[in-house]
């Protein structure tokens, strides 16, 4: 494993709740992480409790993101370590009430 994936590894097990993205939870910086953000609210979840990391600011992990899912876009949530997918899943997760089942009960 490279220091990318295993950098993304210790943060994605590290974390309950991480959300790479663009921009931030106060400012995100693409529409699709903008809805990553409100769907999480939506859900009762905090965005200052979840972990973001900003991929605009580290090359990197924008690119060793997209190999360590193997899903070729941004935003990816993680919950416990596990991948729970982009923000069109996130919607369809979200509205059938599954995500809520997965955030657990901080949701």
């Amino acid at each position: 494993m490279s220091d990318t994936q295993t950098r993304i590894d210790q943060l994605v097990k590290s974390n309950p709740i991480v959300l790479f993205m663009k921009g931030n939870a106060s400012f995100p910086m693409c529409g699709f992480s903008g809805r990553a953000i409100q769907i999480l609210k939506a859900c009762g979840i905090d965005p200052k409790t979840v972990t973001t990391v900003n991929v605009l600011e580290d090359e990197e992990i924008r690119q060793g993101i997209k190999e360590y899912s193997n899903w070729p876009t941004i935003p990816q949530l993680y919950v416990k370590g596990e991948f729970v997918g982009g923000s069109d899943i996130m919607m369809e997760m979200y509205q059938s009430g599954e995500l809520a089942q997965v955030l657990g009960p901080q949701a």
